[in-house]
Order: structure tokens, then sequence, then C-alpha cells
């Protein structure tokens, strides 16, 4: 047997060795992509305020910050909608039943207030879209939260109407008790959108919707409780 061969011999045994070594190796760890879907009307598509001051967009960005790694947001809002118009705008969406995502907010109602309907009427579709927030988290209520409704009677356009913000809180003590009832994390950005007639920063150009200066007061408010609920 010639050296050539002797040596390959005996080194074949050990290269097969190191091959099945390194097959069982455990793969390297790869953190988890997040995904966030978020449920609106102008509040969470953002009139009036660029694509990154929208609060969905801040909020994931402040995660990124903290390495919580929001690969996607997806957004279904539109200016105008209703509760009945969101779940409309959601069944003519992409989104299918099997759809899943590791984050999924709600924020509607302003415009069931605007346009005079009852909370009455507003209790069950709202209930109805927050179940379906809780089948696009994958049946995981604890990676659901709904954002209360802001009061817009705190801006030019509502010109501090008292009406108005009675209305607000009859809106937003009805989609807080149902929220809450359902073991859902409940947001009150409320309080925050008040304080836009004592400082008109917090309100966009058009004199009706947030600025980007307030959307990131709601963010750092949902920053610390968001960051629970992904752990």
């Amino acid at each position: 047997m010639s050296n050539k061969i002797r040596l390959l011999s005996l080194l074949l045994p050990l290269l097969l060795a190191n091959c099945t070594l390194q097959k069982d190796l455990p793969a390297p760890y790869q953190p988890a992509k997040l995904t966030y879907l978020a449920l609106g009307d102008s509040y969470t598509i953002g009139q009036s305020v660029g694509e990154k001051d929208r609060f969905p967009v801040k909020l994931a960005d402040r995660l990124r910050v903290d390495s919580i790694d929001i690969e996607q947001v997806r957004i279904i809002a539109k200016t105008g909608w209703t509760t009945d118009e969101l779940t409309a705008g959601i069944t003519n969406s992409d989104l299918t039943t099997d759809s899943t995502f590791s984050l999924v907010s709600l924020l509607i109602g302003v415009n069931n207030q605007y346009r005079g309907r009852t909370v009455e009427a507003y209790k069950p579709e709202f209930e109805a879209l927050l179940n379906q927030a809780i089948a696009f988290a994958g049946g995981k209520k604890e990676r659901v939260f709904v954002v209360s409704i802001p009061d817009y009677a705190y801006t030019p356009f509502g010109n501090g109407t008292a009406t108005i913000s009675q209305g607000i809180d009859e809106f937003n003590t009805a989609n807080r008790e149902i929220t809450e009832a359902m073991g859902i994390r409940y947001f009150d950005i409320t309080p925050i959108s008040r304080g836009g007639l004592d400082d008109p920063t917090l309100v966009a150009s058009d004199g009706l919707h947030p600025s980007g200066k307030q959307y990131a007061a709601w963010v750092s408010l949902m920053l610390d409780g968001v960051k629970e609920m992904l752990k």
C-alpha cells in the first residue's frame, strides 16, 4: 500500500466524523422577525403627517431602537372610516383568515361619533372588530392593544366644543369597557390630545388631526407596555 493510500485511509474516518458532527450542530439562533398590523381610521393612517410620523410607524421605529425587530408594519386604515367601513376595508383587503401578525392594534370610533351614530350601535361593531384583531394575532389576546379615541374638540376645528368632548368620552367609555372585559390592553391617549389648544404644535397643519409631535407622545405612553407584550 502506498503512503498516499495509507494516509487517505487514516484521514477518511476523521473527515466523515467531522461531517457528522457539523450536521448535528444546532442551527445558529435567528431572532424571530415580528410583524405589526394597525387597524383604524385617519388617526392610524396619519392624515396630514408624513409616513414616518404615523403612530404605528413611530412605534415600530422605537421598538427597533430597543432591539425589537419589527420587520413589517401593515396599516389598514382610511380617513373617515367608521367601524362598519373598517370591517369592509378588512374584508376587501388581501388578508385572509390565516393571516397572522405578532402585534395588532385597533383605534376606531371617531367618525361614528362625528356622524351622529349612537354608542349602542357602535358597541357590537367595535367588539366584532376587536375579535377580528385577536384572530389576526393568532388568537393571542396578549398581542393586541386598543388605543382610545382622541378628542378633536381640542383643535382649531373643534374649537373647544364641550359636546364633542362629551361624545368622545361616551365612545371611549364603551370601547374601554369592552376592551378590558375581553382582557385586552388599553392605552388612553385622550388626555394627550386635550393639550391641542394650549400647545398648537400638537395639531397638524390641517387644524384637526394630531401632529407628528403628538403621535410621538402617544408612542412614548405606549412603549413600555408594548415591549412587555412582545416578550
